[in-house]
């Protein structure tokens, strides 16, 4: 007999999934059952949330769902989190769990695990949370959560299988449907668009992560339309080293002055979030003159008017805009993008650009890298200003939902997923202590990743706005471990190097040589505040 547990894990792998995060437990025992002779790699953290941000990272790199199995109850809250970022930032996550027996939910009688209602719970942050009660449910709920997953604008999505179903036969395996269909793009929309654009004086680009896989069709539409292209923070990389790109901020008053000069914006795969867009809380948004939007999502198109909205996937609407479109010059393009690169980078001030350079530095230092960070002073100056030689190589919490603790669990789902491609992890020693125990899942799995440390002895950004509206400090400067000790206890070579940006990039091409996960912890001022 095939158990509805195995038939769920088989119906997984036929869909692709060649990866699960999770942490068994007495709920989800018969949704192992299958998984040893599946095929699928199993990696255990040692936390829930640890699993989803993994599950986060490897989805972000591979461009397919991640997937987590966690337990009824506390797995399911635990892993909460982690969905809350992939739900802000469009990444396809699926969380399988268990939930009590079906005669028990819903009676609060005290079960082990028991929620008053997980379903209801996960809603909140999910697209959408099933449960799986009888045999024949399960190939319908996993094909709807695949098509949420890989059509219109990704997120999290859940599915529960009480305990007495698990258990229970299965029908039969559940075959896999094919991906959805992309919407077909309207060619008199796409032929308006061309027409607005090629009559522009001075055009703009602006590309969030929406568009992150399209980096040759969005830089032959630039030199065609002689336009720069400015790069949200999850759209970095696609113009690297180009003289039309832009890889600042467009909160930075420099490129808002770049956006509010144009005659024409055309903004693809980007929802205007203010931590990309109003990061200083200004309450504004740059002035968009015929503004002109592709976007996968109709509800996102809907909050922001603009002359123009396409209702398509990037992709296909920017192959038909392309070809829509002639090679138009002497509209100033490169020249506009290197006056707001220049402005950006002077305006982000000389501790940002100091950070900014490290970072450059260690680009470099190891091509083609994945940087993974967390909330911590050199992501802030990275998603500043930052010009990433991968596309989709650049991604971390800092942005949306702003988890701590993101960093390294989402490292390591990125690695797993990158195969060959060095994977870089950036924290602070304050977001580090989140997720450290994710340390020893990548000693586990002995993953190249070099985890480097920006170690203030606090929490400086929490700290500093304090202190900007004259509140006095308090409970921004937790003791950090001995990370020395600590890579010590988890069998990983350490590095302790000053915050200058030879020694730091020095010391994580060095890294590169270990066959397993290094940590480098860069040594910075201790903060001291009056009290």
């Amino acid at each position: 007999m095939t158990s509805i547990g195995e038939a769920l894990v088989a119906g997984l792998a036929a869909r692709g999934v060649d990866c699960i995060f999770g942490i068994p437990g007495v709920h989800t025992v018969e949704l192992y059952r299958g998984l040893a002779a599946s095929g699928i790699r199993h990696v255990t953290p040692r936390h829930e949330q640890g699993a989803g941000f993994m599950a986060d990272g490897y989805a972000r790199v591979s461009g397919r769902p991640g997937v987590a199995f966690v337990i009824t109850g506390p797995g399911v809250t635990n892993t909460l989190t982690a969905m809350g970022q992939a739900r802000a930032d469009s990444v396809p996550m699926l969380v399988v769990s268990g939930v009590n027996a079906r005669a028990d939910l819903g009676r609060g009688i005290g079960h082990l695990h028991e929620l008053p209602d997980q379903r209801a719970m996960m809603r909140t942050v999910a697209l959408s949370s099933e449960r799986i009660e009888e045999a024949g449910q399960l190939s319908g709920a996993l094909d709807r959560a695949f098509a949420m997953m890989q059509g219109a604008r990704p997120g999290p999505v859940h599915i529960e299988v009480p305990l007495d179903v698990a258990g229970l036969a299965a029908q039969s395996l559940p075959s896999a449907g094919g991906p959805p269909a992309s919407a077909p793009v309207d060619a008199g929309q796409i032929a308006e668009a061309a027409d607005r654009l090629s009559r522009s004086a001075a055009p703009v680009i602006l590309v969030g992560g929406g568009a992150r896989g399209q980096r040759d069709l969005i830089r032959a539409l630039s030199e065609r339309l002689d336009a720069p292209v400015v790069q949200t923070t999850n759209a970095r990389g696609v113009m690297f080293g180009h003289p039309l790109g832009v890889p600042a901020s467009p909160s930075l008053q420099a490129v808002r002055d770049l956006i509010a000069g144009a005659d024409a914006v055309l903004a693809v795969g980007t929802e205007f979030g203010p931590t990309d867009y109003d990061m200083y809380s200004t309450g504004t948004m740059t002035p968009m003159q015929g503004l002109i939007r592709i976007d996968i999502c109709a509800d996102q198109l809907a909050r922001h008017p603009a002359a123009l909205s396409i209702h398509a996937d990037a992709g296909p609407a920017l192959e038909a805009l392309k070809d829509a479109i002639s090679a138009t010059n002497g509209k100033g393009g490169a020249a506009r993008a290197e006056q707001a690169r220049r402005a950006a980078y002077d305006e982000i001030g000389p501790e940002m650009q100091a950070l900014s350079d490290m970072l450059a530095a260690i680009r470099d230092a190891v091509p083609g890298s994945v940087m993974v960070g967390d909330s911590a002073q050199p992501i802030y100056a990275g998603n500043l200003y930052h010009d990433h030689d991968r596309p989709g190589g650049w991604f971390n919490a800092a942005t949306g939902f702003g988890a701590l603790g993101y960093a390294i669990p989402a490292a390591i789902g990125a690695s797993i997923a990158a195969k060959d491609a060095p994977v870089i992890c950036i924290a602070g020693d304050g977001g580090a202590q989140f997720s450290l125990p994710e340390l020893m899942c990548a000693v586990d799995e002995k993953l190249p990743i070099t985890f480097v440390i920006f170690n203030n002895h606090g929490y400086q950004e929490i700290a500093t706005s304090m202190q900007a509206v004259g509140v006095s400090v308090v409970g921004c400067d937790p003791t950090p471990p001995d990370f020395e000790r600590v890579a010590q206890s988890c069998g990983m070579p350490f590095n302790r190097v000053g915050f200058e940006a030879d020694a730091v990039a020095g010391a994580i091409r060095s890294a590169r040589t270990a066959e397993g996960p290094t940590l480098v912890e860069v040594t910075t001022k201790n903060l001291s505040f009056p009290r």
